[in-house]
């Protein structure tokens, strides 16, 4: 059984910072693509940023410059640096990860997610 479980997510005002984290578990061969992806109320599921198992990022164009994904293969986590929050960031917000397990098949797994809420 593979599971993702995010931490970090809390309240903080306009301006601030918040590190969002994410750890897969159980029988894993290895972790390829990994991002993070928000859902604001009322709206869809958006990509926020990927990163690939060789450490290449992509980042949508509204947090570009503010967030940072970031990954340690050694300890299956991935991370997401969030400065300059605003208002609009405010959302859920959650981890993704296509996992290969010990019976070599690769499925993609979502964490259960973690609120973000931004003051102004």
């Amino acid at each position: 059984q593979v599971q993702l479980v995010e931490s970090g997510g809390g309240l903080v005002q306009a301006g601030g910072s918040l590190r969002l984290s994410c750890v897969a578990s159980g029988r894993i061969l290895s972790i390829n693509d990994m991002g993070w992806y928000r859902q604001a109320p009322g709206k869809e599921r958006e990509l926020v940023a990927t990163i690939t198992e060789g450490g290449a990022t992509n980042y949508a164009d509204s947090v570009k410059g503010r967030f940072t994904i970031s990954r340690d293969n050694g300890e299956n986590t991935v991370y997401l640096h969030m400065n300059s929050l605003k208002p609009e960031d405010t959302a859920d917000y959650y981890c993704d990860a296509y996992i290969t397990s010990f019976l070599r098949t690769t499925y993609h797994y979502w964490g259960q997610g973690t609120q973000v809420t931004v003051s102004s």
